[in-house]
């Protein structure tokens, strides 16, 4: 709050200048404490490991524990290098991303680099400089897109302030994060980044950059075949480097029962182990790529830190520790370039041509040209690695030994690979990016997008004493006021309270209280403008017109909303709230159920086997099937009021009704239009008194907070009648295979398996009882035993028990309907169980993702008042 005046006291560019230039400042000093804290812990570490040889596994193993203990615990978000996280947020990818995350991410990355992980401090000072310009934006209100250009100055700060190299943290943020050149991206960018990077120089000292001394840095024209070489094998071990880095996280992700602390407190002992017979491996990367560099070591030892290093770093991402690529990719490379210039020399030596006093085969041009093309071929930024060392060196004479070791690597490595590591990475996660900006949401937004078009106004010629009654009977704190479809004022709920009533004529009328020429924008207004006006003149509202004449009105409310519906999933959905859905169609048959199974249709090729299973169990229990279809319309369009084309919807509504009728059922139908189609599957489900839901799920969301997309959690967690999501995989149901505790849940969903038997020709129905064994109840079998007695009697039908000790159920229950070929496996849970399952456990979504067999969950009603 406290910096809205300085809005309208600077200006919107020089607000951002200040802001920028704030950026930069917080960003360079949290760089300068990771560095300086991370070179003191690395100098006691050493110092320890003089006088006590286990010194060094015993530091990774609890530096490397407490790393991943604060991870784990206050912000899971701040594993790894922290790069992809920012490139998910700029992609507008909800992801938290905050002081919260700066901070621990700043702690954790220092506990894992001081005990020793083979890991850079650059790639975390990328997450914390974006994390602490994400939360300036926060505490500063502005449009989303001008906070994602902060995030995207921050991230650049955090880069120049980690290698003291301000354009290169400009590059980056334009070549892999952002790809955007727009003025005021480049401007924040630049600044940031400049401000970081002197902070960083005076209070960190000369960071990265290299002190060559009087060894020369040249290019002779017989290098240039070793350097096509050089470049040739970067991008060979780069691609395969990256990889490695996805097969490791695959690897760590198999120790399911470990937490995150034990596996970054495994990496680190490994660390420290070999740290004791490879002392070159317990060397921090700073100094040991300025031993590489200088040339002074044997090409044995170079290659031993180069395969040590590559392996290291490999296990210390994978295992999920906060720490960067960068600097191990620029070890590594000055290592490789070292090994081709022996090489080199070793050729134009037997040729007689190799003198070492001349810029022939020089060690330090080929290990500076390896840094630059192995960077290139990691992160697939070849102008950003170019210009790191450049600017690390600050040699013009690199620029061309660069352009032609970055290049071919760059060139390479995108033939072998399937893309850039960090989008990979974000895949691997399954979070897809658009290939441009332009996937961004909020980038054409329009007032008109978010308005309210129905919009309650007051007439200029209304008493006094009638607006205090309209204000008593609206929510609303503010009206617009009108005379014959003209705005000539608005009048809010603080214009009536300074003004004393009691003292006025009554025949005074509302133009004499309310505020004449208000600030409006047009329907064409970009959010931008919309958001810019709302916060310079604290307005809580803004009229829509179309020259004098209103057509809707914006809120913040209206924009909250809108922002709550992308994190949400709703991308679709901006607008204003969402109506009531409108009844386009319907159809009914008599009244003669005992209950009423809704069914909604949405996919042609889904819907055949949901009806099979709804006419399954209405005719067991003698229910009604209520069949609906929704058609979804803009929010910016009234349900009632849109255009809508009904052939598809009445042929797939007909189509079931028709599956239906075959099984002798009395069916119901109805087509809707509608903003939202949970809210839609609620409001039939009370109106038309469901006593079951049954519906598809198709695939898994990516969206935090979201289990199984934005209609089926909506369903789940409101619905008050039974609700059986189905995963359909195959048209079988001989199979059966139930897990069960043999309680109340798993009742529940057995009541309903009568009339699921009836789907097929029952070869096996098999109960599972899955125990933990790391758990503090007793393992007790007895109920799931009663449970299969009564269902023996019950269906006259064989029936098996397994019970399984395993500390993940999920994949206890995979494994064992593989083994069993199981074609249908029925889970019960109630509302909060299946939630709590699938949001810490992921039992459910884990079952269904992997499982060849068709998955039923059924979530218990939810009781009123419980």
């Amino acid at each position: 709050m406290k910096f809205k005046p300085l809005r309208s006291v600077l200006g919107q560019k020089r607000l951002a200048v200040l802001e920028a230039c704030i950026i930069g400042l917080v960003s360079g000093l949290a760089a300068v404490a990771l560095k300086q804290g991370v070179e003191s812990l690395a100098l006691w570490r050493i110092e320890q490991a003089s006088s006590a040889w286990w010194a060094l596994p015993l530091v990774g193993l609890v530096g490397g524990g407490i790393s991943g203990w604060m991870i784990q615990q206050f912000a899971p978000e701040s594993s790894g290098s922290g790069v992809p996280h920012v490139k998910a947020v700029l992609g507008y990818v909800p992801r938290p991303l905050n002081l919260r995350v700066a901070c621990v991410k700043l702690g954790s990355t220092l506990m894992a680099l001081g005990a020793g992980l083979s890991l850079g401090r650059q790639g975390p000072t990328v997450q914390i400089g974006a994390a602490l310009a994400a939360q300036l934006s926060r505490w500063v209100p502005t449009s989303p897109e001008y906070r994602r250009q902060l995030i995207s100055a921050g991230a650049a700060a955090g880069l120049a302030a980690g290698f003291n190299a301000p354009i290169s943290g400009v590059l980056f943020v334009v070549e892999e994060l952002l790809q955007d050149f727009s003025g005021l991206t480049l401007g924040t960018a630049i600044l940031a980044s400049f401000v970081g990077a002197v902070v960083s120089r005076l209070l960190g000292g000369e960071g990265l950059n290299l002190t060559i001394g009087p060894l020369p840095i040249g290019l002779s024209l017989p290098d240039l075949p070793f350097l096509i070489i050089l470049g040739l094998l970067s991008g060979l071990l780069g691609a395969l480097f990256s990889d490695g880095i996805l097969l490791s996280l695959n690897l760590f992700r198999r120790l399911k029962g470990w937490p995150l602390a034990g596996k970054v407190a495994l990496a680190g002992l490994v660390t420290g182990i070999v740290g004791i017979f490879l002392p070159v491996a317990a060397q921090d990367n700073t100094g040991l790529r300025e031993f590489l560099v200088t040339g002074r070591a044997e090409w044995q030892l170079i290659a031993i830190a180069f395969v040590s290093k590559f392996f290291l770093t490999l296990m210390a991402y994978g295992s999920g520790a906060a720490g960067g690529i960068f600097a191990p990719a620029l070890v590594l490379g000055s290592a490789l370039g070292c090994l081709v210039s022996f090489l080199a020399q070793v050729f134009y030596g037997s040729l007689g041509l190799y003198v070492g006093t001349t810029d022939l085969a020089n060690t330090t041009t080929y290990a500076l040209t390896g840094m630059g093309a192995f960077f290139s071929a990691v992160t697939r930024v070849p102008i950003t690695a170019i210009v790191i060392v450049f600017e690390i060196t600050a040699s013009f004479n690199l620029v061309l030994p660069l352009m032609i070791g970055s290049g071919i690597a760059y060139l390479i490595a995108d033939r072998l690979t399937s893309g850039p590591l960090y989008g990979r990475l974000l895949e691997a996660q399954g979070i897809q990016l658009g290939p441009t900006p332009q996937a961004n949401p909020w980038v054409n937004l329009k007032a008109a997008d978010l308005m309210q078009r129905r919009v309650e106004t007051l007439s200029g010629q209304m008493p006094l004493s009638e607006a205090i009654q309209a204000f008593s009977r609206s929510h609303h704190r503010g009206f617009p006021v009108v005379e014959e479809g003209r705005l000539i004022g608005i009048v809010t709920q603080s214009d009536l309270n300074n003004s004393p009533i009691s003292s006025l004529n009554p025949s005074q009328r509302l133009t004499d209280v309310m505020t004449e020429d208000p600030v409006t924008v047009s329907p064409e207004a970009s959010l931008t403008e919309v958001l810019y006006l709302l916060n310079r003149l604290r307005l809580s509202r803004l009229p829509v017109t179309e020259g004098s004449r209103l057509v809707g009105i914006i809120t913040r409310g209206d924009i909250i909303r809108a922002e709550s519906d992308q994190v949400s999933g709703h991308l679709d959905d901006f607008g204003p709230q969402a109506s009531p859905s409108y009844l386009v169609y319907q159809r009914c048959d008599p009244a003669i159920g005992q209950g009423r199974l809704l069914v909604p249709l949405s996919d042609p090729q889904t819907a055949p086997l949901l009806m099979q299973m709804a006419c399954a169990i209405a005719t067991e229990r003698r229910y009604e099937l209520e069949c609906l279809h929704v058609i979804k319309v803009p929010r910016s369009l009234e349900p009632a009021e849109a255009s809508l084309r009904l052939d598809n919807a009445l042929a797939l509504l007909n189509q079931a009704i028709a599956v239906g009728h075959r099984s002798g059922l009395s069916v119901h139908g109805q087509i809707r239009a509608a903003h939202e189609i949970g809210r839609t599957l609620l409001e039939v489900v009370k109106e038309r008194n469901i006593d079951l839901l049954i519906m598809g799920w198709h695939r898994q969301t990516n969206t935090p907070g979201r289990i199984m997309g934005a209609v089926v959690d909506t369903v789940i967690r409101q619905a008050s009648c039974p609700v059986m999501i189905v995963r359909p995989q195959s048209n079988r149901f001989d199979r059966w295979l139930i897990p069960t505790a043999g309680g109340p849940n798993s009742r529940a969903a057995l009541d309903f398996l009568p009339g699921l038997l009836t789907l097929g020709k029952v070869e096996d129905l098999r109960l599972c009882y899955v125990h933990n064994p790391n758990g503090s109840s007793l393992m007790n079998p007895e109920p799931v035993e009663a449970m299969a007695q009564n269902l023996r009697l019950r269906h006259q039908q064989s029936v098996s028990v397994d019970v399984i000790a395993s500390t993940s159920p999920a994949t206890a229950i995979v494994e064992l309907s593989q083994r069993h070929s199981s074609d249908v496996v029925l889970l019960g849970a109630s509302r909060e169980g299946m939630l709590s399952q699938v949001i810490h456990g992921n039992v459910p979504v884990e079952v269904a993702l992997n499982s060849n067999a068709t998955v039923i969950l059924l979530r218990q009603a939810v009781i009123a008042g419980g």
